[in-house]
């Protein structure tokens, strides 16, 4: 046994030694030398970026495991795609237990950084950023995890994707922590994803601030549990500049949180306020879909311990009628009603249960709530029938909280 041991140890201290550190400088052989070392990468090497700006002008691509890229800081190490002529990403990311860290991806012709397929990604003070500001013609995503396992993104940025900064989708078990997501149409979005950590971020100057979505037609459905808290998510009123036909370009300029067709969701300790439109909106999927599968009702939802702050003073979209039908009070939660929907033909009825309570706010002790009173999702707005009465205070257990090895 001591024997196997000793082997054992002398295997491991044999891969430490064989990790390699590839050290990439700004220069014109830099785009190549980058290249080389992403191909040529092992398990547990290590790719540093130097101080300074690289010029890329092709998508770049990791496909090993357990490799590490990690800059000198998100302001001071930068992957430069202005001049990208090729690839639809800037950086993809095609394998497992990978570490992004301290550095920039600036100007991608398309994402910023996606992650497709992994088991374990880490995003660790990351910048993704679109530099001429809000414009339908930037990226889509800027920090991009899909089909994923076990992702952890913090102490990260990203500003001016043209759908979502921060986008994890039909992934399971994740943390967004600690960034801050500004200027895009969707600050930080969970599309799809079973069991999610939304906490101590910050989204502000985007469409909609934090949006959790449940999609048709995906080969992962019935997003569930996920936990928005402890964010400061304030000011979200940038006019929405997602390219027609994107789901985000119908989200109203002036979104706090907005939770579409996903169940066992809570909205807890958040700061929520200077959102011109809502606060918080709980909708049903509206358009029409074909998937036999697919729920389209928000279930499960919980919205308690928040501090409101104004809202409603520019309303923008669909609700922007609101403020025509003499409401004493703009709503600081807006639920559009929904209990009934068709699959396939066919009506199916859903125990939708919403919960509002212990929140604090400026114009009222918990807040203000409305129902638009749409039963069947969907409805046109020309038949609500609004209500301010809150729903009942019913018990909703809470999701548990998502552990992921650092």
């Amino acid at each position: 046994m001591r024997f196997v041991a000793a082997a054992l140890a002398v295997l491991v201290m044999i891969g430490v030694a064989d990790a390699r550190t590839w050290r990439i400088r700004p220069g014109p052989n830099a785009e190549q030398e980058l290249q080389t070392a992403l191909i040529e990468a092992r398990p547990g090497d290590t790719i540093r970026l130097a101080r300074g700006r690289f010029e890329i002008t092709t998508g770049l691509s990791l496909n090993v495991d357990r490799v590490t890229i990690q800059g000198e800081g998100e302001d001071r190490s930068i992957l430069s795609f202005d001049n990208q002529r090729r690839g639809a990403e800037g950086l993809l990311v095609t394998s497992d237990r990978v570490l992004l860290r301290d550095f920039a991806v600036e100007n991608a012709r398309g994402d910023a950084i996606k992650v497709r397929d992994c088991d374990g990604i880490e995003f660790r003070g990351v910048r993704a950023e679109w530099t001429r500001g809000p414009n339908s013609n930037n990226g889509a995503y800027g920090l991009y995890p899909v089909n994923c396992t076990s992702v952890l993104i913090r102490d990260s940025i990203a500003r001016g994707a043209s759908d979502a900064g921060i986008y994890v989708g039909q992934s399971r078990n994740i943390i967004v922590r600690d960034n801050l997501a500004e200027y895009n149409v969707a600050g930080i979005e969970i599309e799809n994803s079973y069991n999610a950590d939304v906490f101590g971020n910050t989204a502000t100057n985007n469409t909609g601030g934090i949006l959790v979505f449940d999609l048709p037609g995906l080969p992962q459905q019935g997003g569930h549990s996920v936990r928005v808290f402890d964010n400061v998510i304030t000011g979200n009123n940038t006019p929405n500049f997602a390219p027609a036909g994107n789901i985000v370009a119908s989200v109203p300029s002036g979104t706090g949180v907005l939770i579409m067709a996903n169940r066992d969701v809570h909205v807890f300790e958040n700061e929520i306020g200077d959102n011109g439109t809502v606060n918080v909106l709980i909708s049903a999927y509206r358009a029409e879909f074909q998937d036999p599968n697919y729920n389209p009702l928000p279930r499960n939802i919980m919205v308690r311990d928040n501090r409101f702050g104004r809202t409603g003073f520019a309303p923008a979209g669909d609700l922007a009628a609101l403020s025509q039908i003499g409401l004493p009070m703009m709503p600081d939660v807006i639920w559009d009603g929904a209990t009934l929907y068709s699959s396939s033909g066919t009506p199916r009825s859903e125990n939708v249960r919403i919960v509002v309570r212990d929140n604090r706010s400026e114009r009222a002790p918990n807040g203000v709530f409305l129902s638009l009173g749409l039963t069947v999702a969907g409805s046109p707005f020309t038949e609500a029938a609004p209500s301010m009465d809150f729903p009942p205070l019913l018990d909703l257990p809470e999701p548990e909280r998502v552990e992921i090895d650092d």
